[in-house]
């Protein structure tokens, strides 16, 4: 998934939410990322000119949370 391709979704309040899962969540397939059961996952966040708020992490993203 790639944020410039189109398909992510904004949420109604703004937000941006990813799920990761074996099987995309009905409805919300465009912010889904499979994963493999049984198999280990990291994620990465990749800042391209990121502003001030993120050196002085006054702006920070959210905790990934099980759903």
């Amino acid at each position: 998934m790639n944020s410039l391709s189109g398909a992510v979704r904004a949420e109604g309040n703004g937000d941006t939410v990813i799920r990761f899962g074996p099987t995309p969540p009905r409805g919300r397939e465009a912010n889904w990322v499979r994963t493999v059961p049984g198999k280990g996952w990291f994620t990465i966040l990749r800042l391209y000119g990121p502003l001030e708020s993120w050196f002085d992490q006054s702006r920070r993203p959210g905790e990934i949370e099980p759903a």
